[in-house]
């Protein structure tokens, strides 16, 4: 009796065709979930950034981060704007810049009056040291 040896390309034509199928569904399957995400407006990036911008100005911002926050509030209309034109990927992005520009402003203004409070505390022991002296002298 004579042994046949097999042929190993039937399992390598199949691995490739099987390989083929598997790229065509990850193909299919991400453009699905950007044709979907592309269609959706980003309602909760907007409310993070509204509430970002509202904390900013709390903290000070306008007062201590006039840079900050007026390219927070520029960016926050321009994103409006696009939601607007349902222009949902633009719409994000400027609303994740504003929020990042309001959050900066927000600890700008925080690291200000931290700053005041240092010198004002300075300035008070200060003071003290100088009374002290005059009621010892």
């Amino acid at each position: 009796m004579e042994l046949k040896t097999m042929t190993t390309s039937t399992a390598k034509s199949s691995f490739t065709h099987l390989r083929g199928l598997k790229m065509a569904a990850l193909a299919i399957g991400t453009s699905f979930v950007l044709a979907g995400c592309a269609g959706n407006p980003p309602t909760e990036q907007f409310a993070v950034t509204e509430s970002a911008v509202n904390s900013a100005v709390s903290a000070g911002g306008t007062e201590f981060a006039a840079v900050e926050m007026k390219s927070a509030q520029d960016k926050l209309k321009q994103a409006e704007l696009a939601m607007h034109d349902k222009k949902y990927e633009e719409a994000k992005t400027l609303a994740q810049q504003a929020e990042w520009d309001a959050r900066v402003a927000e600890r700008k203004a925080q690291a200000m009056k931290a700053e005041q409070a240092v010198k004002d505390s300075q300035k008070g022991v200060q003071e003290l040291r100088q009374e002290s002296q005059r009621t010892v002298q």
